[in-house]
């Protein structure tokens, strides 16, 4: 990637407003300038945005001029598709159900409901 005063945002008026309206991970990309390969964002297009929510949750914007508010969300934005791209998830952990999960213990497989053939053969107390 290059340098970000070798490419303007298209747009910074308004940017935080308009980011809360942004759904997919494309139109972050989009409305920030920031350059993406297609095939690698639909692999890692969630952790992609949880790591760039995490960071933008540590930085204050509000009122920040637009243009300073928008550059410092397309470092963000930046930082969090290099950080990931090439990751698989279970090495950044980002989500609780990995965070949760101890790689060096195998996962057991779910039990199986057991009931003893006594038990189901035992007439229904009618009562």
């Amino acid at each position: 990637m290059s340098c970000p005063i070798d490419r303007p945002i298209p747009d910074t008026a308004d940017i935080l407003e308009r980011m809360r309206h942004l759904s997919t991970a494309e139109d972050f990309f989009d409305a920030l300038g920031v350059r993406f390969d297609p095939e690698r964002l639909a692999v890692c297009r969630l952790h992609v945005m949880k790591r760039m929510g995490e960071m933008l949750a540590g930085d204050d914007l509000e009122g920040l001029p637009d243009s300073i508010a928008a550059a410092r969300a397309r470092s963000m934005l930046e930082r969090a598709y290099k950080e990931l791209a090439g990751a698989s998830p279970l090495e950044k952990r980002l989500f609780k159900v990995l965070k949760d999960r101890d790689p060096a213990r195998p996962a057991t497989p779910p039990r199986r409901p057991f009931v003893a053939l006594g038990d189901a053969l035992r007439p229904i107390d009618g009562s």
